[in-house]
């Protein structure tokens, strides 16, 4: 029982029990059959042979020589299987055409009977739904026309509304403004009554306005004297100087002369009176000394009367 053809066998019936298991699970069903009949199993084929979709495949070792031919491939007959079985019908034994097919017939007019009716009651129905949208169209049309002029209407009188409230708004902005230039002008000229003499006098006196042959004389005529006053001062004070230094030096000269000691021939005679010649020097020397008080003099009225 345990040889190697045994085991194939059971295998084979075993993958046999399961490709009809799943055939069966596969196979659509068959509609119940009609009183007093039934179902029979016929097999029509040659050979009786299980179906599958995969090839039963068997994997198999053997050696052979090298160099020998292949002998031919026998032809494949599957072994016989199942049981044969047959069933004679005899003729009207399974159905009448013409019962059969009245049923059908009268199933297929009425049908198309009805499709009819349904095509034509579904045209009527689709003229008159049209026939309503064309009207509803036309009325939609007409209101959305009048809606339109209504909506137009609606938007030019507020715009008129509007352009009416900005004219009124700047006529009383200029209205306004009118007034409050009118109020500044008359203020402005209120309080510039006074403000322009008083403007002009304290520009009078810090010197905006004056006299020009007055000014031409402060800025043109003094400066100048001055000057030649301060150069003629400086003139006659160098030849002030210069008479002090020649007075100094005919002083020490005569000093000098007066303190040397008398001659031995002259030390028992009286001192003589200065004769002439020494007296000139001397009136010299004191017009000298007055002339330059007298030019003083005359230098200082000039100054005084300047």
């Amino acid at each position: 029982p345990s040889t190697p053809e045994v085991k194939k066998q059971r295998k084979a019936q075993k993958k046999s029990l399961a490709r009809k298991l799943t055939q069966e699970q596969i196979q659509p069903g068959t509609p119940e059959p009609v009183e007093g009949r039934e179902h029979v199993y016929v097999q029509t084929e040659l050979y009786l042979e299980e179906i599958s979709d995969r090839v039963i495949e068997v994997d198999g070792e053997c050696q052979t020589d090298e160099f020998l031919d292949r002998p031919p491939t026998p032809l494949f007959i599957p072994a016989k299987t199942g049981k044969d079985v047959d069933t004679q019908i005899e003729e009207g034994e399974l159905f009448d055409f013409d019962i059969e097919v009245k049923p059908i017939l009268e199933v297929l007019i009425g049908k198309t009977v009805e499709q009819a009716l349904l095509e034509v009651m579904e045209e009527e129905e689709l003229a008159q739904l049209w026939s309503h949208q064309r009207a509803f169209a036309e009325l939609r049309n007409a209101e959305f026309a009048e809606l339109q002029r209504l909506e137009e209407q609606d938007r030019r009188i507020r715009e008129e509304k509007e352009r009416r409230r900005l004219e009124h708004l700047e006529k009383l902005r200029k209205q306004k403004e009118t007034a409050e230039k009118v109020a500044a002008r008359a203020f402005a000229q209120r309080y510039l009554a006074d403000l322009i003499p008083s403007v002009f006098n304290n520009l009078h006196a810090s010197g905006f306005f004056y006299d020009p042959i007055e000014r031409d004389i402060e800025t043109d005529f003094l400066p100048w004297l001055m000057s030649e006053v301060e150069e003629t001062l400086q003139k006659k004070v160098l030849g002030r100087m210069m008479l002090d230094s020649l007075i100094r030096m005919v002083v020490e000269k005569r000093l000098e002369e007066f303190s040397r000691p008398p001659p031995s021939d002259q030390t028992g005679a009286p001192a003589e009176e200065p004769t002439a010649t020494d007296a000139a020097p001397q009136e010299s020397e004191a017009d000298a000394a007055d002339q330059p008080d007298a030019e003083q003099e005359e230098t200082d009225q000039p100054v005084a009367e300047e």
